[in-house]
């Protein structure tokens, strides 16, 4: 599999690129966000891990643009750590978010990990209720026939949620099932995607009649 580095610190691509290919993967390296996208889109890589902080564009920047028509999983590599950090990274539509300094080992097992969830299998079923319909083959979301876009976690969620009407599911259980066992990421992502899906889908977010929170349990979908 392919893999594209973007990091200005020479040594980080050098480290973690010797590892990647000893690992047997093909590896791709750019020092800047618009090398980055050069090569993006020239390869086509199955996985990209992303610095946030690069020069002239930062990595946030560079992984919308990538969003607006790839799903290819990224992860993030900052130096930047915060819970407000690591949750823009994911609400961007990054898969995880690795804090410098890191351990190359933890990173190579989250590389794996992240490429194990993208090539799994997935119900491809379209799932509908109501004027509500979310087609997982072409990854498209319509509400009462207005296209919606959503970040690929954000459709993951909603589309199991849809295809399981009226089921409460847990926070751990939605990590489970929508992230896989092996994700690491907290709980408070699923509140952080659920309010994303609630400003999408309901037309009083503050008051969602599709979107349910069950107190002290999780979440459910009432179709």
């Amino acid at each position: 599999m392919k893999i594209l580095l973007v990091d200005d610190e020479a040594t980080i691509l050098e480290t973690i690129e010797h590892k990647l290919r000893k690992e047997g993967f093909t590896v791709f390296t750019a020092p800047s966000a618009e090398e980055g996208m050069r090569l993006f889109k020239h390869v086509r890589p199955d996985l990209m891990v992303l610095d946030v902080m690069l020069p002239n564009r930062s990595g946030f920047d560079l992984c919308r643009a990538i969003r607006k028509d790839s799903q290819t999983p990224i992860i993030f590599l900052s130096a930047r750590g915060s819970e407000s950090d690591r949750l823009s990274g994911l609400e961007l539509g990054g898969d995880d978010y690795v804090v410098k300094p890191f351990n190359l080992g933890e990173l190579t097992a989250r590389i794996k990990a992240v490429l194990r969830r993208a090539t799994g299998d997935t119900p491809m079923e379209v799932a509908e209720s109501g004027d509500l319909r979310i087609d997982p083959r072409t990854h498209v979301v319509t509400i009462a026939g207005r296209e919606v876009d959503f970040a690929p976690k954000e459709f993951a969620l909603l589309h199991f949620l849809v295809r399981n009407p009226g089921q409460v599911f847990t926070r751990d259980q939605l990590l489970d099932r929508v992230w896989g066992q092996d994700a690491f990421v907290t709980s408070r992502t699923v509140d952080v995607h659920m309010r994303w899906l609630r400003s999408r889908i309901e037309v009083d977010p503050g008051n969602p009649s599709r979107l349910l929170t069950v107190r002290g349990i999780g979440y459910k979908f009432v179709g």
